[in-house]
């Protein structure tokens, strides 16, 4: 099941868990209100018949899915990849994650510049709202393989930090500044 905490400010390995002294947690329900992300417990064994998710694709258009393997052995140019993903960045689209295996880390910015850290294991599905500012890597376990769900042709391109006078960046501070109260949830 997903953690989430606050981390500390250290720049050690990206890949250590970097919790403050003392470790300050978060419950699902906290997150949301904070940052809009959105979570979701998923049967990975057996996805495709799984009513939460399908439930989700319906509801939010999901029509477009792929798979991803994050390792050294299955991603190619690993190393320059895993350096984009931790580099602080927005997109114009949610971007939604079911880990069907491994597990890795999902970083997002709070409306105090705080960094939270999202583990995800196998199960997790996890949706971070258009326009947060968030990053991703793997853990130590140096694996992850996960399901991407988008509308439509996936969107790709990452905007780095700054972006903020992005509409969707404007959006989503908006929704921030709501507390997510008026974000569609499922």
């Amino acid at each position: 099941m997903v953690k989430a905490w606050f981390m500390d400010n250290e720049t050690t390995d990206q890949r250590l868990e970097h919790h403050r002294n003392p470790p300050e947690y978060l419950e699902m329900n906290e997150l949301f209100k904070k940052t809009g992300v959105e979570y979701f417990l998923i049967d990975a064994d057996n996805y495709q018949k799984d009513e939460t998710l399908q439930d989700l694709r319906t509801k939010r258009n999901y029509s477009y899915e792929d798979e991803i393997t994050c390792s050294e052995k299955c991603l190619p140019d690993y190393a320059n990849k895993l350096k984009s993903f931790f580099t602080e960045h927005l997109h114009t689209d949610e971007e939604i994650r079911l880990v069907l295996d491994g597990s890795g880390y999902f970083d997002v910015r709070d409306d105090e510049e705080n960094w939270i850290r999202i583990a995800v294991t196998k199960g997790d599905l996890i949706i971070i709202p258009a326009g947060i500012y968030h990053r991703f890597t793997l853990d130590t376990n140096n694996y992850v393989k996960a399901k991407r769900y988008f509308v439509g042709e996936p969107v790709w391109l990452p905007y780095n930090r700054p972006a903020d006078d992005m509409d969707c960046r404007k959006e989503y501070l908006k929704h921030q500044s709501e507390k997510f109260a008026h974000l569609n949830k499922v």
